[in-house]
């Protein structure tokens, strides 16, 4: 996940210091953290990432503190046995499981960020795999014993065309999200550092730009320039993709219209029927921004529930 970026940025700019990582592995009822979070504790103390937004990190600490001094992995859960138990508990009432492991060849072996990172970086899964009754991590299946599987995906990105106002306030979203977002436009008066900025921008025309973009499951493209020399591209060639999701700016007689155009270019109806159109969860949006989180919505959905 995105939030467990700035943890890997963290495990390699300490590389050779003693470390020790924690891992939510398992999650019940109202938990903080989904599973699979990670915090990573430096021996001087400091620490990047979160196992449950604050509610345990001080008792997390000490563990840690205790596995970098050579104490065994620890396995330790927490939940809300009384209304009193804010101090070290989950206030929410969610039960967590987290392992905290040592930054060694022997726990998590610290050439396993690396692998981690280079994967994000090239748009592909990894894997790691956790004995929990040693605590060692690894890139091999374990077909026996209790195991904790946690798999990394490629980071999220979109891809906008047409870069109108809407383009704005959704690229602007998509960031805050961490989302990694581009801006496909031909036009270069549309297309500019000004109006998108630390955006990153593809002049190319949009079936070229796409395509090179190869879109994945965790690849959303969405077309918003009304121009249909502009956006028919960018959909025939999103659709030949496995993206997690299509959508199109319009109104319903536009997207009929654009249907029996995609159709008359050869696109079948599974295909056509990929596209989200008109573009956006039925909000009532009113307005660039409002419109914005009607489609980042609808986008988030995809990502989470894949077809």
């Amino acid at each position: 996940m995105a939030e467990n970026d700035s943890v890997i940025a963290a495990a390699r700019n300490w590389a050779g210091e003693p470390m020790a990582l924690a891992t939510v592995v398992s999650t019940w009822g109202s938990a903080p953290r989904p599973r699979g979070s990670h915090m990573l504790v430096h021996a001087d103390g400091r620490f990047e990432g979160s196992v449950s937004g604050g509610c345990v990190e001080s008792d997390i600490l000490q563990t840690a503190a205790n596995v970098i001094a050579g104490a065994p992995f620890q396995l330790k859960r927490y939940g809300v046995a009384d209304a009193s138990a804010w101090e070290v508990g989950l206030p929410c009432g969610g039960e967590i499981a987290v392992m905290v492991q040592p930054v060694t060849a022997a726990g998590f072996d610290p050439e396993l960020f690396d692998r981690i990172a280079d994967a994000r970086t090239e748009g592909r899964a990894l894997t790691v795999t956790t004995d929990l009754a040693t605590g060692h991590s690894d890139l091999r299946p374990q077909e026996t014993g209790e195991v904790f599987v946690n798999r990394y995906d490629p980071p999220r990105r979109l891809l906008i065309v047409g870069a109108v106002q809407i383009a704005q306030a959704l690229a602007r979203l998509s960031t805050t999200l961490g989302i990694e977002t581009v801006v496909i436009d031909p036009r270069a008066r549309f297309l500019t550092e000004e109006r998108f900025p630390g955006t990153t921008l593809d002049d190319r025309w949009p079936d070229e730009a796409v395509a090179a973009w190869r879109p994945g499951p965790a690849t959303a493209v969405v077309t918003l320039s009304h121009d249909i020399k502009i956006d028919d591209p960018a959909l025939t060639a999103a659709l030949a993709s496995d993206a997690a999701y299509v959508g199109a700016l319009g109104s319903r007689k536009s997207h009929a219209a654009r249907r029996a155009r995609l159709a008359e270019a050869g696109l079948d109806s599974v295909q056509i029927d990929r596209i989200d159109g008109p573009v956006g969860i039925d909000i009532g949006a009113v307005g660039p921004s409002e419109i914005a989180l009607s489609i980042a919505a609808a986008m988030v959905k995809a990502f989470h529930d894949p077809r």
